[in-house]
């Protein structure tokens, strides 16, 4: 197989040439570019045939994770890309299996020769296509607005999760099954086994699910646990009242209040934070 033509981005001067003088222990590697920016390591990788980009994910203008996903969409074939990082073992395990390898920060000799070995697997199979499929799955939707909040679940080791969180809910009334749009729910009730969805038009839909089961179901960026019976719409809260008796009142828009039981205090000072 011929070199390996490679690239070294990262922001940091003394990170790029450290790892270039790691990898001249590989004569299989050629390093054609150290990089200081995303959008110079773009520039490159669509002007020359590039291998192998090894591409540090925070950094300044475009970070990793945007680099990558311009790379996926305008070369091809696109390189092996193994991201470069400084987060804990605990929140790599978060993107390990959607990027064809990783290497963490300082660099260790034994983590890089398994890193380059991926790779030259990767090239002598040209699985070019499943690469990216992995690396497209993984940066779609992680950019623009939700990048920075990836970021920083990474670096405190918080589970990410590619879930999908319905924008409506299934109810059945009077033999019909209706959508509820759960942009529309003010707050949420139990009532025995069921759970009274308070919507935004004063209707009341009733649903057989449990407090759990809906708590998992709905985006934990929009509603939030109040109570082990009641779950509320956070854009519907209008403050937070703390009682003489030290127990919290949460109030919303319409007026209606809601204990806050203390295990959930937290989360829903949290929620009102944000």
């Amino acid at each position: 197989m011929s070199k390996i033509k490679t690239i070294i981005v990262d922001d940091e001067p003394l990170a790029r040439k450290g790892l270039a003088v790691r990898l001249r222990e590989f004569e299989e590697i050629e390093v054609i570019e150290l990089c200081n920016s995303g959008q110079k390591a773009i520039d490159i990788c669509q002007q020359q045939d590039i291998d192998l980009v090894f591409l540090d994910i925070q950094m300044p203008g475009l970070n990793g994770f945007e680099v990558a996903r311009i790379l996926s969409e305008s070369v091809k074939p696109l390189p092996a890309i193994v991201f470069v990082t400084a987060f804990d073992h605990y929140a790599v395990k978060a993107f390990e299996i959607h990027a064809l390898d990783y290497i963490l920060k300082p660099v260790d000799d034994n983590r890089l020769k398994q890193a380059i070995e991926k790779v030259q697997s990767y090239l002598k199979n040209q699985q070019d296509n499943a690469h990216k499929k992995k690396l497209a799955s993984f940066v779609a939707g992680i950019t623009g607005n939700n990048c920075e909040e990836i970021l920083k679940k990474l670096a405190t080791g918080d589970a990410i999760e590619d879930k999908k969180f319905p924008e409506s809910l299934a109810v059945k009334e009077q033999g019909e099954i209706i959508r509820v749009s759960t942009a529309t729910i003010q707050w949420i009730d139990a009532a025995g086994d069921y759970m009274c969805l308070h919507c935004a038009d004063g209707q009341t839909h009733i649903l057989r699910k449990t407090m759990k089961e809906l708590e998992q179901e709905l985006d934990p960026k929009l509603f939030v646990r109040v109570h082990r019976s009641a779950i509320v719409n956070t854009g519907q809260i209008s403050k937070l009242v703390t009682q003489s008796s030290g127990e919290y009142l949460l109030v919303l828009d319409n007026g209606q209040e809601l204990k806050v039981s203390r295990s959930y205090r937290d989360k829903v000072k949290s929620a009102l934070a944000s």
